[in-house]
């Protein structure tokens, strides 16, 4: 019979920690791009690997390897990175303040509705995931679907409940302000008759 290695000779799988903002492991949120975010989510979420990475300690040993040459370029890169960094926060911020959420009633047929959403990726917001609260929310069938102009995608509820959406929005996702959330009416035009 063949050799079989025994439960206690086997090791335990090794835990791997990813980083919540860039999604790699965090000794390499330097290459991400999101350096500041990274350590402000891992001093929230694992203290201890934290101090181990950007403790001063570490930057010192890191630092000790270079030479002088070296330790300036890397000095260079690493205040690019950050102002980097900034710049693109400073644009997400001003393009999520310029950016609208639209809920629109449209008439489907005489006395049926149904209530479009469309606007809430700037914020941020996953749309399958709102899609299901909705659903759930105001008990009716509620979907991702590509808006009329095919641009992007918007989420339609069953019913008329843009009111209730607006509130519910104002409630749960306070990011949004409320001066960028408008309410639209779209009637059917009704058809006339002839001569």
């Amino acid at each position: 019979m063949a050799d079989t290695a025994t439960a206690t000779d086997a090791r335990p799988p090794r835990h791997v920690v990813y980083c919540g903002v860039c999604t790699l492991p965090p000794e390499y949120c330097e290459y991400g791009g999101t350096t500041k975010k990274c350590s402000d989510w891992l001093l929230a979420n694992h203290p201890d690997l934290h101090s181990h990475l950007y403790s001063e300690d570490a930057a010192t040993k890191g630092m000790s390897n270079l030479s002088l040459d070296a330790q300036k370029r890397a000095d260079k890169d690493a205040q690019k990175k950050a102002a980097k960094a900034e710049a693109a926060e400073a644009r997400e911020k001003t393009a999520r303040a310029a950016s609208k959420v639209y809920i629109k009633r449209v008439e489907r047929n005489k006395r049926k509705y149904v209530t479009e959403v469309s606007g809430l990726e700037a914020f941020g917001l996953d749309l399958k995931k709102i899609a299901k609260e909705f659903g759930k929310k105001f008990a009716t069938g509620s979907s991702v679907t590509k808006n009329a102009g095919g641009t992007g995608d918007e989420i339609t509820v069953q019913g008329d409940v843009s009111e209730d959406i607006f509130d519910w929005l104002q409630e749960h996702h306070g990011e949004i302000p409320e001066d960028n959330i408008e309410l639209i009416e779209d009637k059917k035009k009704k058809a006339s008759a002839g001569p």
